[in-house]
């Protein structure tokens, strides 16, 4: 039937096959075992000591939030843009600009619930010491999930609305870059941000989905190793003949009270935006999806307009 026939709703189902059989037959099934690779890489090198110590947890958190946003944006950073000559000659056919996005939507949505399960089911394989209890629901694994989901979503969104906007994918693949280092730069873990800079972190994914994953790690309640570390590097030093860091070093390891030390120190360097309640995470959770969301609008707002586009 023709698609100028159908109303919105009638429409969606027709694009979403069509994505799903761009799926399979155009290769785009490639993104799953590249997520998967890149997971694995990132959770052997840099995830080990993740939800163990503050320092594992910061540096764990952050590689897993770069994994989705990376997976997410070369989900859907071409769709659009490759097939923009379709979708003018559509558009004019009587094709709903709103029910073609919905359908992308739909598609991208299964997409990244498949690359969660494949994170998740990494992080596993490589061993990573998750938490058992959930902040919102019994299992942290589902949790976990939800967060991951939420950061591949949005990621996939903001590219889905780059690739409505460029005219062609070489453009679209020249935007990325520059996206993915904002994301790296305002995402408040590599550097610290003064204002008028840390209002535009509270605009990027990557600071959502890092406060999102430390507070259902319950990074507050984590132990701090750093200063433990620095000190026992200098237990050699000597004082007046005598060596009084590894006289008290020594007697903090005989009687156990090294770990008491850490977590008395990771007290004192406890991050209120890791708070680990259920009205923080909702909150972080429903920021990813409104990003999604605004991020769609947008797509279809601006291919609304590809009729008078000229290029």
């Amino acid at each position: 039937m023709n698609k100028s026939y159908r109303g919105r709703l009638g429409q969606i189902p027709i694009y979403l096959g069509k994505c799903f059989r761009t799926f399979i037959y155009m290769d785009d099934w490639k993104v799953l075992p590249m997520s998967a690779i890149v997971a694995g890489l990132v959770a052997v090198v840099g995830c080990q000591n993740i939800f163990v110590t503050m320092e594992g947890t910061t540096i764990g958190a952050f590689a897993l939030t770069c994994v989705c946003i990376w997976t997410g944006m070369f989900n859907s950073i071409q769709v659009v843009c490759r097939e923009r000559n379709i979708v003018k000659r559509e558009h004019r056919s009587g094709m709903h600009i709103s029910s073609y996005i919905i359908s992308h939507m739909i598609y991208q949505a299964c997409l990244c619930i498949l690359q969660t399960v494949i994170i998740l089911a990494v992080c596993y394989v490589a061993g990573l010491k998750f938490p058992t209890a959930g902040i919102i629901s019994p299992w942290f694994m589902l949790d976990a999930g939800i967060t991951f989901f939420l950061v591949l979503y949005s990621s996939d969104m903001l590219s889905l609305m780059v690739s409505s906007i460029v005219s062609n994918p070489t453009a679209a693949m020249t935007v990325v870059p520059f996206l993915l280092i904002v994301q790296l730069v305002f995402s408040g873990t590599m550097f610290h941000l003064e204002a008028p800079f840390s209002i535009f972190s509270n605009l990027t994914v990557s600071k959502w989905g890092m406060e999102c994953l430390c507070s259902i790690g319950n990074y507050n309640s984590l132990p701090m190793v750093t200063l433990w570390n620095q000190i026992f590097a200098y237990r050699g030093v000597e004082v007046g003949g005598v060596k009084p860091i590894k006289t008290i070093t020594d007697y903090m390891m005989q009687n156990n009270l090294v770990e008491k030390f850490n977590l008395m120190i990771g007290q004192y360097n406890a991050n209120d935006a890791y708070a680990a309640t259920k009205s923080h995470v909702m909150d972080c959770w429903g920021v990813l999806l409104l990003f999604a969301l605004i991020y769609a609008l947008i797509a279809i707002i601006f291919l609304e307009r590809i009729d008078r586009d000229k290029r």
